[in-house]
């Protein structure tokens, strides 16, 4: 591993299915994250939706990672809660939306057996109100956390000297992390 956090390979994720209303929070910071900052040649921005064991070698990778996802924490529906380094895998075994889905847990799990879990972990959740809506957006409460996790993420970032670039000029439609109308505007925000 390198001796220096400017030096270290990051990874920022999003999980989550947004085809399930509030599951999709960590998709959607994410994108929304990609779509505010530039970031330096060590630091990924990956939507991983629900690709399950596939993001071990993205993990393996990694020194440092930051995931934003929905977590049934038992909280209060939209607030934030944030877990560092050895307390992350207790809380990310929350609920799967199906038996094939693979929790976050077991990617970690996975990668730690290898040998090649990051050294540094952080997990931005988000207390969902609804998971069951097939189809459905973020709820109002989930959704007003976008950019607070962000600023988190930020904080985080800036802690491991990390200089982020908001970007001048808007993402061109090849640039953004979700394409073909499923990004958040074009999917959850579009008029009745």
């Amino acid at each position: 591993m390198s001796t220096s956090p400017q030096h270290d390979r990051i990874l920022v994720l999003g999980i989550g299915n947004i085809l399930w209303a509030d599951e999709g929070f960590g998709v959607r910071v994410v994108e929304e994250f990609h779509r505010r900052y530039v970031v330096p040649d060590n630091v990924t921005i990956l939507d991983g939706g629900t690709q399950g064991l596939y993001l071990v070698n993205y993990l393996e990778e990694a020194d440092r990672l930051i995931v934003f996802d929905a977590i049934d924490y038992g909280l209060e529906p939209g607030q934030l809660k944030l877990v560092r380094d050895d307390e992350v895998p207790r809380f990310t075994g929350a609920k799967k939306m199906s038996l094939h889905q693979t929790g976050f847990q077991e990617v970690i799990s996975a990668a730690d057996l290898l040998g090649r879990c990051p050294e540094h972990l952080v997990l931005i959740g988000c207390q969902p109100l609804d998971l069951e809506d097939w189809g459905g957006p973020l709820t109002q409460p989930v959704r007003d956390q976008i950019a607070p996790a962000i600023e988190l993420a930020c904080q985080i970032l800036a802690d491991w000297g990390i200089e982020l670039r908001q970007r001048s000029e808007p993402l061109v439609a090849s640039e953004r992390l979700l394409a073909n109308d499923i990004d958040h505007l074009n999917y959850e925000m579009r008029p009745a």
